[in-house]
């Protein structure tokens, strides 16, 4: 379940960043709204990571939609894999 606190809550910061765990982040609402969200720095770093990841993939399939795919032989052929 989503730990949800009002952002007066954070008069008292200490005990709202006691709850922000792992996998655990703390949503703030301002006049009754969800407004923010208080993620661990773990969990900031690997979200960061996933975008650059779906960027990158993005990049390859514009890639192969506008200049053509590669085969699973041509990568092993650039890549000098040998079949054993």
């Amino acid at each position: 379940m989503p730990n949800i606190k009002p952002i007066s809550d954070l008069r008292n910061y200490t005990e709202v960043l006691r709850d922000v765990a792992v996998g655990a982040p703390v949503f703030l609402t301002k006049n009754g709204r969800g407004r923010y969200a208080i993620v661990d720095m773990q969990d900031y770093e690997r979200t960061q990571a996933t975008l650059r990841l779906m960027n990158e993939l993005a990049k390859g399939r514009k890639s192969g939609e506008e200049k053509g795919w590669l085969t699973l032989e041509a990568v092993e052929e650039h890549l000098g894999i040998a079949d054993e």
